[in-house]
């Protein structure tokens, strides 16, 4: 068996009772919605048109929601529903971005991920889904696609049908008959101003919605653009009605636990770079400040990580029930080992073990490594967010732990005394990861994008409600003004001062690169 639905939009009236009948059968709270209908409306008065559009979790062959999930809350059954289990659920909101549809949200109540699971225990008794039973135009039909003689599969094969993204690859199963192009791609019909009823100005769960494309004064409200000409033709496209959106998701919390992540990856690679590999000998005091720099900032990086779950209750399961595709899974096995070789090296240290501390410092090293860059194989992995599938991100991470390392280091060797030669090499190796990070930033945001939402994310970054954080705040002071003071001299005072702006930089940076793919709808 192989579930799945049709929309057939030449029946729907846009009356909302799947909506309706799926929030009664599921209990689901409001401000949240498992089905909902959006509206889009072409052409200018008095010759328009409405064009009604059900939208919903789409039930993929290859769910990336799925792989994305940490502790196997989400699942794909053998009938081919999508499932999840809130029992399991951490509150991640990873799979919110995995999915490039906007079907998943955080229920305000139980603080877990929730979606339409196609009426699964309807389903188990041999009754349709609430949403196909109560519509009274028969627009939504749902069965076995395996089946040749079901009423699904007859219209899957006898009628043009679309489905939405599937460039995505992740095999979609929600068919939509004479679906409408403009209300199926949300970058061609975006909400055109803010209205009664378009957003809300928190996102469910405990995370804030931010701000990040619109008037500030509307808490949230979608940005104000005007109507989008269809390409190829004279008509325009609104969104005239919609569900709330979900805001950022992945708030505060994830831009900080990245900086502190850089901090202390790069701190110890820093370390090891200056000693094993330069042949640098640091002062004692340096390198246990360095060390303590690398264990305080690692700690820090749990913590945010665990405050960043809506369930932080359930932590453990990531350690005790892991689903090991998932690269939040793999990025808590590297901390912890990361965490291991730090203690390690702290021991090898203390009770002089010569031999243990260098292989904590080879080991120690490669987890840093691992560390620095694993985010950006996670980010990549939330398929609905185009702009973090840059091929650059894992070289951005890497040159941005660098950054956070060095400038850590320079304030370690002001506060404890270093000599010329280490911080002649800190200071060259700031100077490099500078421009390197500029250039990287570059090709990011001004070379060709592979998609729409990608392009509109740069967009937002360059120009939009973020620019002054990314000018101002990450090239400006993060990267230039400690470029230039890396370079006019060798006071320490001024790299240490250079080192400040490089961290502040690092923070900004991230932040940005967190927030703004966020604001790009969905659905």
């Amino acid at each position: 068996m192989n579930y799945g639905f049709v929309i057939d939009a030449r029946k729907c009236i846009g009356c909302h009772a799947c909506t309706v009948a799926c929030k009664s059968e599921n209990e689901v709270p409001l401000g949240v919605n498992r089905t909902w209908v959006k509206y889009v409306e072409k052409g200018s008065f008095p010759n328009t048109r409405r064009h009604f559009t059900v939208l919903r979790c789409n039930h993929c062959e290859e769910p990336p929601c799925v792989d994305i999930c940490p502790v196997e809350a989400l699942h794909r059954r053998e009938d081919g529903i999508v499932d999840f289990d809130a029992r399991r659920c951490i509150g991640c909101k990873a799979c919110g971005q995995a999915c490039p549809y906007g079907a998943l949200y955080i229920d305000p109540e139980t603080k877990t991920s929730a979606k339409c699971n196609y009426c699964a225990h309807r389903k188990e008794v041999g009754l349709k889904p609430a949403c196909v039973a109560i519509c009274p135009q028969q627009a939504i039909v749902s069965g076995d696609l395996d089946d040749p003689s079901s009423p699904i599969s007859l219209l899957v094969s006898t009628e043009k049908t679309m489905v939405r993204r599937p460039e995505k690859g992740t095999r979609p199963k929600l068919f939509y008959i004479n679906g409408d192009g403009a209300s199926l791609d949300p970058m061609m019909a975006p909400p055109a101003q803010a209205y009664h009823w378009s957003s809300q100005s928190r996102g469910v769960g405990h995370f804030a919605k931010y701000c990040l494309d619109g008037d500030s004064s509307h808490h949230g409200a979608p940005a104000q653009q005007p109507p989008q000409a269809i390409k190829g033709s004279s008509t325009f496209a609104r969104r005239v009605y919609d569900a709330p959106s979900k805001g950022a998701v992945w708030g505060w919390e994830v831009p900080a636990y990245v900086w502190s992540k850089a901090v202390s990856a790069g701190t110890f690679l820093l370390l090891f770079v200056l000693t094993a590999v330069m042949g640098l000998s640091l002062p004692d005091t340096l390198q246990w400040a360095a060390w303590g720099v690398s264990l305080l900032f690692l700690s820090l990086t749990g913590g945010l990580l665990v405050k960043d779950l809506d369930r932080p209750d359930r932590f453990v399961s990531v350690m005790l029930r892991p689903q090991f595709g998932s690269w939040l899974v793999r990025g808590g096995y590297t901390i912890t080992g990361f965490g291991a070789f730090l203690a390690l090296w702290g021991a090898g240290r203390f009770f002089a073990l010569p031999a243990v501390e260098t292989a904590a410092l080879w080991g120690g090293a490669l987890l840093a490594l691992v560390t620095a860059v694993y985010t950006a194989f996670l980010f990549g992995s939330a398929k609905g967010r185009d702009f973090w599938q840059s091929p650059l991100l894992s070289l951005h991470m890497l040159v941005n732990s660098l950054i956070a390392g060095g400038s850590a280091m320079a304030l370690a060797g002001f506060a404890t005394g270093m000599d010329e030669a280490v911080a002649g090499a800190v200071r060259m190796l700031l100077a490099v990861s500078f421009v390197l990070h500029l250039a990287i930033m570059g090709v990011e945001l001004y070379g060709k994008h592979p998609s729409a939402s990608s392009g509109r994310a740069a967009d937002i970054i360059r120009h939009g409600a973020l620019r002054q954080q990314f000018w101002g705040g990450s090239v400006v002071m993060g990267n230039l003004l400690p470029l230039l003071a890396a370079l006019v001299s060798p006071d320490p005072a001024l790299l240490a001062l250079a080192a400040l702006l490089g961290l502040a930089g690092v923070f900004f940076t991230e932040k940005v690169w967190v927030l703004a793919p966020q604001s790009v709808p969905l659905s």
